[in-house]
């Protein structure tokens, strides 16, 4: 396993729709963990790394002692709540930026494991958000595009 370097804004592999996956991708997977943790964060999307694959890791329990690392691969969103919750995000290619996000609190995702199954679950509060957060970075969507025009011009002079 290896930490391996985050890509920052504006890099434009960050803007890049992701390929679907068809191979193993547990190295990958592994050392996008490591680096995850070391960060530290609470989940990294393979553009943030450089690999333009449809996969992502997240651990939204580990800061506070829980481990519970997870690894989607081909993630879709097969439903999200109407209702929606603005808050805090911050991201691991955005470095000192925190933005104020609205995205629905509860959404249902269908993904393959590294065992190869299929899997189904609905995430909900913070894991919700961090799920939907990591799936923009795999259709090419930083929280920068969930700005309007003045509070996205004000985040990218903070960030250059």
């Amino acid at each position: 396993m290896a930490v391996l370097p985050i890509l920052r804004w504006p890099d434009p592999r960050l803007t890049t729709v992701c390929s679907e996956i068809s191979g193993d991708v547990s190295g990958l997977a592994a050392d996008m963990l490591e680096t995850m943790y070391a960060a530290p964060g609470r989940g990294l999307a393979s553009p943030q790394i450089g690999a333009l694959l449809r996969l992502f890791v997240m651990d939204c329990t580990w800061k506070e002692g829980i481990y519970a690392p997870r690894v989607l691969i081909n993630p879709k969103v097969l439903w999200a709540s109407e209702e929606t919750a603005t808050g805090p995000e911050g991201c691991l290619s955005l470095p000192g930026l925190t933005s104020q996000i609205a995205r629905p609190v509860a959404v249902r995702m269908r993904w393959i494991g590294l065992d190869g199954g299929q899997y189904e679950e609905a995430f909900t509060n913070f894991a919700a958000i961090c799920a939907q957060h990591e799936l923009d970075h795999l259709n090419g969507v930083l929280t920068l595009d969930h700005l309007d025009p003045a509070a996205r011009a004000q985040a990218e002079k903070a960030l250059t």
